[in-house]
């Protein structure tokens, strides 16, 4: 008995009838990875960029990626106007938010359902140190913004380059004092196109291998000294501790070996 021909003969009528049905759950499970969430939230920075900032004023160059000496750096963008250059990270996430400037860490709470990740301003830092370094400017002419979008709560004061969507027009239209002359926006503009990596869909794979190579590097220098299994970063959820964050073994409760966040 052939099992593949009766299923295909079984399943070929639906198939036909509800292809459109298969063919919009694919595309609602694509949208929903993580590369599809940095498109759609870069494109809604994109549009509001362009709808609600002088493209005769701000000049806006998208994904630039730069070389540094461990690999590359990516920019998600680059806006640079007589007002200062501001070197963009965005974020698409939904939930609530929770950290300050100073942490290494930051907490997206979605229900019962609690995740770190890293600090967006100290993860900018890095864009901003290579680009500043890259068009030679002073670092009181480059301004660090974070912006998230998507359905995200913030729980935390948060700084003042750390803004929603509508926020980051705010924030760039705030910065009324000219610091730059004409012929230093361009003179700007013409040593980021002539420095960055041409944009293409192999520059942008090249640079995200360069980072799961460093992600895979720091998690082999964070495993457990019991087993030697990856540490994960948690937060105490009762006691004392409760809301402080420290490593604890993947493998728990297996391995119940924890270590103080440094």
């Amino acid at each position: 008995m052939d099992i593949a021909k009766i299923l295909t003969q079984a399943l070929s009528p639906l198939i036909h009838t509800y292809w459109w049905l298969i063919l919009l759950l694919f595309l609602l499970s694509f949208l929903k990875t993580s590369f599809m969430k940095g498109v759609l939230g870069e494109f809604k920075v994109n549009l509001a960029t362009k709808l609600f900032l002088d493209k005769r004023i701000y000049t806006l160059l998208k994904n630039v990626t730069l070389p540094t000496a461990d690999g590359t750096t990516q920019i998600d963008h680059v806006i640079v106007s007589r007002y200062g250059v501001f070197v963009i990270e965005t974020k698409n996430m939904k939930g609530w938010i929770f950290g300050s400037a100073q942490q290494k860490t930051w907490t997206q709470k979605i229900y019962r359902h609690t995740t770190t990740f890293q600090n967006p301003l100290h993860q900018n830092y890095k864009h901003t140190q290579t680009l500043q370094a890259a068009i030679e400017l002073e670092p009181n002419k480059v301004f660090s913004v974070v912006v998230f979008v998507g359905d995200s709560t913030f729980k935390t004061t948060m700084p003042d380059n750390v803004v929603y969507t509508g926020g980051y027009i705010r924030y760039i239209k705030s910065k009324m004092l000219p610091i730059l002359s004409d012929s230093e926006v361009l003179a700007i503009c013409t040593r980021i196109q002539s420095g960055r990596l041409k944009p293409s869909i192999r520059t942008h794979i090249n640079h995200v291998k360069h980072v799961k190579a460093i992600v895979e590097k720091k998690q082999d220098n964070n495993s457990c000294s019991k087993c030697g299994k990856p540490m994960i970063l948690r937060s105490a959820r009762s006691g004392n501790n409760s809301g402080k964050q420290f490593w604890g073994c993947s493998d728990y409760p297996k391995c119940r070996m924890v270590r103080q966040v440094a």
